[in-house]
């Protein structure tokens, strides 16, 4: 009998490797969803003149009146106004300053309490209870303790900032692979240098996650606690504009509040993909 005919070896199909798209490409393609942005500006320029109500101004006029107040200054200083720095300049300073206090105190609280969980478990109660509190409500404490000026305003954004980064670098350290960390433990890496190499890299992602939610809430308590107790920044410009029924005026705050936030999340979203490209890297060969 003769043996039978081996099969012929398949080569294995190589996947040829994902091209990542250009940022010309992505630019191309976050301009062409703007139509639906331009269509609501147009129904809403055309049903405010429609309406003709004093308390809703079309958009041209809010424009107009951003571009008066704020961005008709010289060309040496960026078109900025004398209005503009002096509104700007409070507000961003109290936005990233507290943000970035929180950041600093979140991340280094959260790689402690993470690291040993009977600390953990001790505090979580403790941690629930503060995360509850709803920071707009202790600015009356804020003020009696510290009075009216910056330290209040830091001190709120701050308190409520911290928590989503605590909280987040808890759970990041936790979810790290107890497998790497005796591995580290074999080839000696201990202490510091652990920390540094196995335990932030593998928490960063919930880490960068905690920050970008906090900057979102930082935004909000500057404007909150600039209506409350300031004579400066954006929020007093907002209030200021309420009481003097400039309503032009006070929706062009409205709509520079929506613009920064969107600039500071664009921002930190391009931050954020330049660190971490390596994990995006790690997770699609993970899917392979």
């Amino acid at each position: 009998m003769t043996a039978p005919a081996q099969a012929p070896a398949v080569a294995p199909v190589k996947t040829p490797p994902t091209k990542r798209p250009s940022a010309l490409r992505t630019l191309a393609g976050q301009l062409s969803r703007l139509w639906l942005a331009v269509l609501l500006v147009a129904v809403w320029e055309i049903t405010c003149r429609a309406i003709g109500d004093a308390y809703f101004p079309p958009p041209s006029e809010i424009v107009r009146a951003m571009y008066e107040l704020w961005f008709s200054g010289p060309a040496d200083r960026l078109f900025l106004t004398t209005d503009a720095i002096d509104d700007f300049r409070p507000s961003l300073t109290h936005v990233f300053g507290g943000w970035l206090i929180a950041a600093v105190v979140g991340v280094a609280l959260g790689l402690v309490i993470g690291r040993f969980r009977a600390l953990g478990d001790f505090l979580d109660p403790v941690l629930q209870f503060g995360r509850s509190i709803p920071p707009p409500t202790l600015i009356p404490f804020f003020i009696v303790v510290l009075d009216l000026g910056a330290q209040m305003q830091v001190t709120t954004i701050v308190f409520g900032v911290v928590w989503p980064v605590l909280l987040n670098t808890i759970d990041g350290v936790r979810t790290v692979d107890t497998l790497q960390l005796e591995t580290a433990k074999v080839f000696g890496i201990t202490g510091l240098s652990r920390l540094r190499r196995i335990v932030l890299p593998a928490a960063a992602p919930k880490i960068f996650a905690g920050l970008r939610v906090s900057l979102g809430f930082a935004l909000i308590l500057m404007v909150i606690s600039e209506l409350i107790g300031s004579t400066s920044g954006i929020g007093a410009r907002l209030i200021s504009a309420q009481r003097s029924f400039d309503m032009a005026e006070m929706w062009a705050g409205i709509m520079l509040l929506g613009i920064l936030g969107c600039l500071i999340n664009g921002a930190f979203v391009l931050v954020e993909r330049r660190l971490l490209a390596w994990h995006g890297g790690a997770r699609r060969l993970d899917d392979t």
